[in-house]
C-alpha cells in the first residue's frame, strides 16, 4: 500500500488516480490496458490530455493511434477512426534489455560472428598518393 502512495515509476500513485477520476474524463482504454483521460485546458488552449499506465510508466507502451490523439495530431479517439492498414502491426512497448529485443548477427549476444565484407570496400591509409 505504501509503495502505490509513494512510487510512481511503477504505475500511478493514488493522488494522480484520484486526480484522474476527479478532474478528468475518461476518454478511452487501449489493448495494453492505458486508461486515457481528458480534461481542462492547457496553457495554449487545447483540451489537457493524459495517459495512466497499467504496470510501468514507459511512454513506448502507447499506441500510435493513441500517441496521435494525446499529442493533438488527431481529435479522433482510436475507435472513431478508419480500420488499421492491412500492412500495420500492432504496438509493442520497447524490448530492449529484454530477452525479446532485436539481436542483429554481430550482436554478442548470437556469437559475435557477422557476415564477412563484399569486398566492394576499399580503405583508406594516409600513406597512399
Amino acid at each position: 500500500m505504501l509503495k502505490k502512495i509513494f512510487t510512481w515509476w511503477d504505475g500511478a500513485t493514488i493522488g494522480t488516480l484520484l486526480f484522474s477520476k476527479m478532474n478528468g474524463a475518461r476518454v478511452g482504454e487501449d489493448a495494453l490496458g492505458n486508461v486515457y483521460y481528458e480534461g481542462g485546458r492547457a496553457t495554449d488552449g487545447r483540451p489537457r490530455r493524459w495517459v495512466i499506465y497499467a504496470g510501468s510508466n514507459d511512454a513506448s507502451r502507447v499506441p500510435a493511434e493513441w500517441h496521435g490523439w494525446l499529442h493533438h495530431s488527431t481529435d479522433l479517439t482510436p475507435d472513431q477512426q478508419p480500420a488499421p492498414r492491412g500492412w500495420q502491426k500492432p504496438a509493442l512497448p520497447n524490448l530492449t534489455g529484454t530477452d525479446a529485443a532485436y539481436r542483429p548477427s554481430g550482436a554478442l549476444e548470437r556469437g559475435g560472428v557477422r557476415a564477412a565484407a563484399t569486398g566492394d570496400y576499399e580503405a583508406w591509409s594516409p600513406t597512399e598518393p
